[in-house]
């Protein structure tokens, strides 16, 4: 009983942020405030209201479209919500409802949420990866005591606990700048930082997973594209859905499964 009310709450919770990133990935590309004006209808104008604005539900009631006008609400308003809801929730599940589900919910959300603007966009603000940056770096000395299962090198004292997250963000950062400077076409500078940026939160050997399981899935939809797509057409691939999948997966499960490909040489 007690785990089913954790992890409703940790929904309600994560579905709540899923509705303000949701703001973010429309009007932070733009240079628009996410404050002002209030919620609205992109169609008619009219300001919703507050039975409009419940995360999910609102969604679910309405049919996915304007109470007024009934022009159709962008499904990934819904598939956001609900998405960040369920990252907080088996956060909460895994950890307990405590600093660390907390932080790691946020730390997943904030990856979709990028991965959102990119595919929407093609970009990757600085707006979000810098401060970004700045706040992971401010934290890092204190994964510990904030429930992170970071290490460096056998130290968990703040300086190591800083130091792994830097060589981290170097590592993440250089994986990705190397193939910018060979092709230009192929990767962005907003790829680079983002890289930075999970190398950061991720820390090592956490962010040798991310880093394999961006290039493998972006590399498998690649070959997919090449394969079905028209004589003569070129696609770009927005790259940050890739990366804040492997973000996820070493956030999640990214020493367990270091350890578990490093067993399979250990015999």
């Amino acid at each position: 009983m007690a785990t089913a009310v954790i992890i409703t709450l940790a929904v309600i919770l994560g579905a709540s942020f899923g509705s303000f990133f949701n703001v973010v990935a429309d009007r932070l590309p733009q240079g628009q405030s996410l404050v002002s004006p209030p919620s609205h209808c992109p169609s008619c104008g009219r300001r919703l209201s507050p039975v409009e604005l419940i995360p999910i539900l609102s969604y679910l009631w309405l049919r996915g479209r304007c109470l007024s006008c009934k022009a159709p609400i962008p499904r990934r308003i819904f598939f956001m919500e609900l998405g960040c809801g369920l990252v907080f929730a088996l956060a909460a599940w895994k950890y307990g409802f405590n600093p660390h589900s907390l932080l790691l919910g946020l730390y997943c959300s904030f990856f979709i949420t990028l991965a959102v603007i990119d595919l929407e966009q093609g970009i990757i603000p600085n707006l979000l990866t810098y401060p970004a940056m700045l706040v992971t770096l401010i934290l890092a000395p204190f994964w510990h005591k904030l429930g992170f299962p970071h290490h460096f090198l056998s130290h968990t004292s703040p300086q190591w606990l800083l130091l792994g997250s830097f060589v981290s963000g170097i590592i993440g950062g250089m994986v990705f700048l190397i193939p910018l400077l060979i092709y230009p076409e192929g990767m962005g500078w907003g790829d680079v930082k983002l890289g930075a940026l999970i190398g950061l939160v991720t820390g090592f050997p956490a962010i040798i997973v991310a880093i394999l399981v961006a290039l493998l899935s972006g590399g498998l939809v690649a070959i997919f594209l090449v394969l079905t797509r028209r004589r003569g057409r070129k696609e770009t691939i927005p790259f940050a859905p890739f990366l804040s999948l492997g973000a996820l997966v070493a956030l999640g499960w990214g020493e367990q499964l270091l350890h578990w490909y490093l067993s399979l040489f250990w015999l």
